[in-house]
């Protein structure tokens, strides 16, 4: 018997045949499968650990670090700003972690010039913040494909060890914006201390205050502890900068401020590469105080993924490029390293008080990609608040 669709079938063809055709094709426009060319995630991953290697349950970039815990006290002076509950005089718990850039997590202290602090701001109503920071002035680049470049041109040799010089001066020929930052690597002089660093969040943000008024900002961390360069003595220390931060929490606890920077019309606010004038208005927000530290692996960060785009009701992103893209390879980070913390744990036969976190564990156990646990957090002001998997945020 020959089927013959008539006018009255259409409802029928569009459930059977039609919408789930749709959905294939979005399905696959969404996985790039359609846009191979596409610079994805997991490409830029990839890019970080042909530099670097692959170090299993380690973070693929910032992979070496120390956890640490305090809290933020807020001054209220940033409240005109933005609505953000963070803002308004009082004190939440903060969950961080120092590091240091590249994705070796043995690698010397002294040899790397970017160092980073990430924090989570643990908010009322399940709300959280969580920001990542790097101790540099603005970023090579402004553009994921640019930072991608990047990758690709600094890939060591296997001969030397060392990139290929003909690659570096053809990436520098094409991204010209990065030879300030050049400039600045070679005059930088390295603190003797994470303590002693500023902190910048590089990328800037949209504040929203309670009437609607809407500011780009950036922000710092700047220390109260005063700045000493770094010691003969201490480069000679591969871990110098985990045992230097242990003796002096040990003494007391350590604090920075917490500076917000307000644009003026015709401020880059979309570009992380270039600096704002100084003169800009800044805002004591509030103080940080850090009180301990622990090992990574294990600790209290070990299961915090730094998104910069986890915020508050009263801070957003904003179109910076580079957001979406650290958003989305720090997912891509997270997910692949608490999935190999599980199948060492599982082939360890650890129990819940070894190194491996068993929460981190028992996410990946279940469908290998961290998806377990829930928490209840916003992507920014344009996101709502969502019951999602706790590995919408990302791995810094």
């Amino acid at each position: 018997m020959n089927f013959k669709p008539t006018v009255r079938h259409l409802p029928l063809l569009l459930l059977v045949v039609i919408i789930p055709g749709l959905l294939l094709v979005l399905f696959l426009a969404a996985g790039g499968w359609l846009t191979p060319q596409r610079l994805s995630a997991q490409s830029l991953v990839q890019s970080l650990q042909q530099n670097s290697g692959v170090h299993p349950g380690y973070p693929r970039n910032h992979a070496k670090g120390v956890c640490v815990t305090g809290d933020f006290t807020s001054s209220g002076n940033a409240a005109f700003l933005s609505r953000a509950s963070v803002f308004q005089p009082g004190t939440v718990p903060v969950i961080g972690r120092f590091a240091i850039a590249g994705g070796n997590p043995h690698a010397p202290d002294y040899g790397v010039p970017v160092r980073s602090l990430a924090l989570e701001f643990q908010l009322a109503h399940g709300e959280q913040w969580r920001t990542g920071m790097n101790a540099l002035p603005f970023l090579p680049v402004s553009t994921p494909q640019a930072f991608y470049d990047q990758q690709q041109a600094s890939r060591p040799l296997p001969q030397t060890g060392k990139p290929d010089a003909q690659k570096l001066m053809a990436f520098t020929v094409a991204h010209p914006e990065v030879k300030p930052f050049f400039a600045w690597v070679k005059t930088h002089v390295l603190a003797a201390s994470w303590a002693q660093e500023r902190y910048n969040s590089l990328n800037a943000f949209r504040f929203t205050n309670a009437q609607g008024e809407t500011r780009f900002v950036r922000w710092s961390l700047v220390p109260r502890t005063p700045w000493q360069p770094i010691s003969a003595a201490q480069q000679q220390q591969p871990d110098y900068l985990q045992s230097d931060l242990h003796d002096r929490l040990a003494t007391a606890p350590l604090k920075w401020d917490l500076v917000i920077s307000v644009a003026q019309p015709g401020d880059a606010v979309n570009d992380a590469s270039k600096v704002w004038p100084a003169d800009r208005q800044q805002i004591v927000a509030g103080t940080l105080t850090l009180r301990d530290s622990s090992p990574q692996q294990g600790g209290s960060c070990n299961d915090i993924n730094y998104d910069p785009l986890i915020l508050p009701q009263g801070i957003s992103g904003s179109d910076d490029p580079l957001l979406n893209a650290r958003s989305a390879a720090y997912a891509k980070s997270f997910n692949l390293r608490t999935a190999e913390q599980a199948r060492q744990q599982e082939k360890n036969h650890e129990s819940p008080d070894n190194p491996v976190s068993s929460a981190a564990a028992h996410r990946t156990l279940v469908d290998g990609a961290g998806r377990a646990d829930h928490a209840i957090y916003r992507r920014g002001d344009g996101g709502g608040y969502l019951d999602c998997p706790f590995t919408v945020a990302g791995d810094t």
